[in-house]
């Protein structure tokens, strides 16, 4: 339903032009969650603020179910379809849950304030008619955004490291939200993530680093390479200053 072909982006920085994206080629299927991967700084988010349209990218080409979108913009994008979650979500002070909902809600399509809360873990009654201020935590944050997702019926949800700046009972029910939105909405689902939880989400797994996909491929073998990674640097915890290792290791 998604197509990036040879996108390359460039942004201006402090020292002059920077090419954050070369050459990037995937697809993403109907319907799928995908999980998207790899370094800090290795061009994700950068990424996926080109598919949303927040970054115009410099070469290339996005194609939303056959049709080009890589001159559009963010406007005509979420109008198409698309939506984006961000890594701190805005809070919005003077308006209501139930306001916001209704903001972002399709025109054609009153929203189920009491369906759409529920799904992402929240009681409609304790939480319509609250203002969004600082007394949400990040995760009701989160799930207040991720219920403005819900709310228009989407063909692409991206999602910026959603587990940022929440706890682990906050944690628990994003999975659980995504997993929903998957089985209840027509939606795809790509996530920006490191997060072990999420990783196992994903239907496929695509690896960025350096501006460039560097492979798609299974949970089980992202997963499976973390875990060694960890079993590796277990034997080497317990340094002396001197850098020796005084654990013993059992393989």
């Amino acid at each position: 339903m998604l197509e990036v072909k040879n996108l390359g982006l460039t942004l201006k920085g402090d020292e002059g032009e920077i090419q954050v994206l070369k050459d990037m080629n995937f697809k993403l299927e109907d319907k799928k969650i995908y999980v998207m991967t790899g370094p800090n700084g290795g061009g994700k988010s950068a990424l996926s603020k080109a598919i949303m349209g927040i970054y115009q990218s410099t070469s290339g080409q996005i194609l939303l179910n056959g049709e080009d979108i890589t001159n559009k913009t963010i406007y005509e994008r979420a109008r198409m379809g698309i939506g984006y979650a961000f890594q701190q979500p805005a809070r919005f002070k003077g308006i209501k849950v139930r306001e916001l909902l209704e903001i972002a809600s399709d025109k054609n399509k009153v929203p189920e304030m009491c369906d759409l809360l529920y799904d992402v873990g929240l009681c409609a009654q304790d939480y319509l008619e609250r203002e969004i201020n600082t007394s949400f935590s990040g995760g009701e944050v989160k799930r207040i955004e991720i219920a403005t997702i819900l709310a228009r019926d989407l063909k692409l949800a991206i999602f910026d490291e959603p587990e940022a700046g929440i706890d682990l009972w906050s944690m628990q029910r994003l999975t659980e939200t995504f997993v929903k939105m998957n089985e209840k909405y027509n939606t795809t689902i790509l996530i920006i993530s490191h997060q072990e939880r999420i990783l196992n989400l994903a239907d496929e797994v695509i690896m960025v680093a350096d501006g460039t996909v560097s492979e798609i491929t299974t949970r089980e073998k992202v997963l499976g390479e973390i875990r060694q990674i960890d079993s590796d640097c277990r034997c080497r915890q317990s340094c002396n200053k001197g850098g020796k290792a005084i654990a013993d290791c059992d393989r």
